[in-house]
Parts: C-alpha cells; sequence; structure tokens
C-alpha cells in the first residue's frame, strides 16, 4: 500500500510539473493575456478544448500568477453560460483542492516561497487559530474577487481536512463562476 501511495505521488507531482511547464509556456507565448488569446488558444484545440479550459483553470489555482477571470470569461464566451460554468467550476474547483492538497503535502516552507511576506505570515497564524476561518473561507468561495488561490494554500497548512475542504469549494465556489458565467455570455 506504501508503493503505490509513493507511486500515486510521484504521478501527481508529474502532472503538476507538466501541466505548469505547458501553461508557463503558454503564458511565455502570450496565450493567457487577454480574453481574445486565451479563447483563440482554447479553441484550437478542436473537441478537446473543454478538458484543455479545464486544465488551464486547474493550474491557475495551482500556479497563482494567471488571472481567473480571464478563463471564466474565455469558457462562458467559447461554450455559452452553462458550458463554460462547469468547464470553469470543475477546473477551478479541481486546482483549489490541488493547492491544499500540495499545502498539506509540502508544508509551510512550500507555501512561503509561493507566498513570501508579511501578509502570509498574518494569514497563515490567524488562520490556524481563528474559530470563525470556515466561515470566513466560505464566504470568500462565493464572493468575486476574493484571493481563493492564496486561501487553498493557506487552509492546507491549518488542521482542516480535505474532505471539509473539498465541501467548501463544491458548496461555495459555484455561485461565483455562475454569475461569472451569466455575466460574460451576456457581454458576448
Amino acid at each position: 500500500m506504501e508503493k503505490l501511495q509513493k507511486f500515486f505521488n510521484a504521478i501527481l507531482l508529474l502532472l503538476c510539473l507538466v501541466l505548469c511547464a505547458a501553461l508557463f509556456k503558454g503564458y511565455l507565448d502570450g496565450e493567457f493575456h487577454s480574453v481574445e488569446t486565451l479563447q483563440r488558444y482554447v479553441a484550437g484545440f478542436g473537441l478537446l478544448a473543454p478538458i484543455i479550459l479545464i486544465m488551464i483553470q486547474a493550474g491557475q489555482v495551482v500556479v497563482p500568477v494567471l488571472p481567473g477571470f480571464v478563463g471564466c470569461a474565455a469558457g462562458a464566451a467559447l461554450f455559452g453560460c452553462m458550458g463554460g460554468f462547469w468547464c470553469n467550476f470543475i477546473g477551478i474547483s479541481a486546482g483549489s483542492i490541488l493547492a491544499f492538497l500540495l499545502a498539506k503535502k509540502f508544508g509551510r516552507a512550500f507555501v512561503s516561497k509561493m507566498f513570501p511576506g508579511k501578509r502570509y505570515e498574518k494569514l497563515s497564524a490567524w488562520a490556524a487559530e481563528s474559530k470563525s476561518y470556515t466561515a470566513v473561507l466560505f464566504l470568500g468561495m462565493v464572493l468575486p474577487l476574493f484571493p481563493d488561490d492564496f486561501f487553498c494554500y493557506v487552509t492546507g497548512l491549518t488542521k482542516m481536512s480535505a474532505r471539509k475542504f473539498a465541501t467548501i469549494i463544491l458548496l461555495g465556489k459555484p455561485w461565483c463562476i455562475l454569475a461569472y458565467s451569466m455575466l460574460f455570455s451576456a457581454a458576448v
């Protein structure tokens, strides 16, 4: 069983590295600079376009340098309100859970390298001790413009279980993403 766990951890790490490399290349090539460039990039994959958008949205949470709303807008423009919603929801939820698990697995040193500075130190200390953190996290997932990526990693450093975190993501995240999908599909 331990060998199987190590195998899955190695596969997970390899997938993360490949995804990060692909996203970084796309970023350097200018594919993520605007809704239009991302839309063209994703559409270029044809039938695989929804899967590519899901992977991009998961990756933009794990590598928090890409703006998530650009993917939401591109998804709504390419696949309509509900198609874009589902691609974005699945990708962002998967990325959020992956970020949480990476923080759980690799700990404080890993997260502090991604988010150096006093903001990280203050928030991680508060999250570890606060009795209201779960409620704040849930409300933050519901609201737009909340620094979700940052909170996914910080929450991975708390005692919160993966099941509880996944529940918060799956119940809180759809509302913001649905609002973005409706807004962006109406604008197209």
